[in-house]
């Protein structure tokens, strides 16, 4: 599974939905999504714009984790 640490980021970083929507250029829905790991996807340029904003990576923002086998 993907988890998205998009809220931790920019909890740590103190900036809030409008502020990233402001800095990228990215619709606040579109973030918001992401920022609730409510997405199905996402285009490497909103990666691109939201890394450079953040000044991080990619893994520092999303993270493959191993499903559980049951």
């Amino acid at each position: 599974m993907i988890k998205i640490h998009l809220s931790r980021i920019m909890g740590e970083k103190r900036i809030n939905i409008a502020e990233l929507s402001r800095m990228t250029g990215l619709h606040r829905n579109g973030i918001t999504k992401l920022y609730n790991e409510e997405t199905d996807g996402v285009k490497f340029d909103t990666l691109d714009k939201i890394c450079k904003a953040l000044d991080c990576h990619v893994q520092d923002v999303i993270e493959y984790v191993e499903d559980d086998a049951n």
